[in-house]
């Protein structure tokens, strides 16, 4: 069997997905059920568009807890203040320029079971996380996106 990916992410993190598997086992799983009692009363399965769509919502649910098991079983707790260093790593915040512009952004770097764009947090998995991976005050860096290569410089790392 191949190395199992590991799923880095804080313990706030690892919380949220342990009550959203408990959320699906206890709850979600019942309604979905009781949806496919009640197509299943409307008639011939065949041509039951409430059933097979219910019966779609079943698999998703099912392979949902599926993942979350896995990633659960496979987290690394990022630890605070283990690495004391000002070195970009996973778990650390870092404040960026973008060049020439000037645009300053803050993101903290999770693990991508937890990353938001949105609320600040990137995805260790991420273009950008990589290519700050190690990088300190100061360094200017060249980061390969989607959009294109920009460069920025690092200007605090907590």
């Amino acid at each position: 069997m191949a190395d199992e990916k590991k799923h880095y992410m804080t313990l706030e993190g690892k919380e949220k997905l342990e009550k959203e598997l408990e959320f699906l086992k206890t709850e979600r799983r019942k309604e979905v059920v009781e949806r496919i009692k009640v197509a299943r009363s409307f008639g011939d399965l065949s041509e039951n568009s409430e059933y097979d769509a219910a019966k779609d919502e079943q698999a998703f649910v099912e392979a949902r807890i599926v993942q979350l098991e896995k990633m659960i079983r496979d987290s690394v707790i990022i630890e605070d203040n283990k690495d004391q260093s000002d070195n970009v790593s996973i778990g650390k915040t870092v404040k960026f320029k973008e060049l020439p512009d000037g645009d300053e952004e803050t993101y903290i770097i999770v693990g991508s079971a937890e990353a938001d764009p949105f609320e600040g947090k990137i995805s260790n998995d991420s273009p950008m996380a990589k290519s700050l991976f190690g990088k300190k005050p100061g360094d200017k860096v060249s980061v390969q996106t989607p959009g294109g290569e920009i460069s920025v410089v690092i200007l605090e790392v907590k």
